[in-house]
């Protein structure tokens, strides 16, 4: 089957190369709980947490792969690529607005990611 379509890997890696970039990142073995809040998590503590994991990211080699994953995907929870769950919202927010703007007048493809186009809705 595959040979009927030789450059499918191309288009579609495989799941071990789509996350490969995850293990050089500065958050692995890192307690998950720096980069997701707990329940209820309001105020001071929330900014200090967020502010601990943003450090972490500052300097991690794989952080623009991180930051392009969860704003191509839109994920909705926690600190990845240095941004957290809020700053990605009000990013992808003034992204659509200001794409809405100029749709017009150039036609719009998608975001473009390392792994391909991915649409932002």
């Amino acid at each position: 089957m595959l040979a009927a379509f030789p450059d499918v890997a191309r288009y579609y890696p495989s799941t071990s190369e789509a996350w490969e970039w995850q293990l050089d990142g500065h958050c692995r073995g890192v307690d998950s709980e720096v980069f997701f809040h707990p329940d209820g998590e309001r105020g001071r503590a929330r900014i200090e947490r967020a502010y601990l994991a943003k450090r972490i990211c500052h300097s991690c080699p794989v952080l623009d792969r991180c930051r392009e994953y969860a704003l191509a995907v839109g994920e909705p929870f926690g600190v990845w690529g240095g941004m957290t769950e809020e700053e990605r919202r009000t990013f992808l927010e003034n992204s659509r607005t200001s794409r809405s703007r100029t749709e017009h007048r150039t036609p719009h493809s998608g975001y473009r990611t390392s792994w391909g186009r991915v649409p932002l809705a």
